[in-house]
């Protein structure tokens, strides 16, 4: 039984090689390959969406813990690095995020500090990337048959 249930759909709009409508509940937006990549540019990458997505939850994982605990947390803000890294006992790169946290809160203790930093790595979306998810992909009908009707 789903606990949690999103959905999001990537449609391609033609605007670019690569270029797709994504909508995901009341929101749409375009996501694009660079030009550097073969695409027009025309919007976040996946791996950009994705660093996004840890950037986002991490910050809002930080405000709805120290709104819980009623801590004076004045602002957040979350920077996530990612790069493909292979390390030198590893024939593999393995993908590597570096989240930094930027707090601001003139009567937060050095120990709330250390809290909020702590909960950071509690975020949804850090949990699915280092849990092991399950995918299952299939196809649909065609859409030639779906538009025929």
């Amino acid at each position: 039984m789903a606990v949690l249930r999103t959905r999001a759909t990537a449609s391609e709009i033609g605007e670019s090689p690569f270029a797709v409508q994504i909508e995901m509940g009341a929101h749409t937006i375009v996501g694009d390959e660079p030009a550097s990549a073969g695409g027009g540019g025309l919007g976040p990458n996946p791996f950009e969406l994705l660093t996004a997505a840890l950037a986002e939850c991490t910050a809002m994982t930080i405000r709805w813990f120290a709104r819980q605990q009623d801590w004076p947390l004045e602002y957040v803000e979350v920077v996530v690095d990612h790069a493909k890294k292979r390390f030198a006992d590893s024939s593999t790169a393995v993908d590597v995020f570096e989240k930094t946290i930027f707090i601001r809160g003139a009567e937060l203790d050095d120990a709330q500090r250390a809290r909020l930093v702590d909960v950071a790595a509690k975020c949804p979306v850090q949990r699915i990337l280092e849990g092991t998810p399950v995918f299952d992909t299939k196809l649909g009908r065609s859409l030639d048959e779906v538009l025929d009707r």
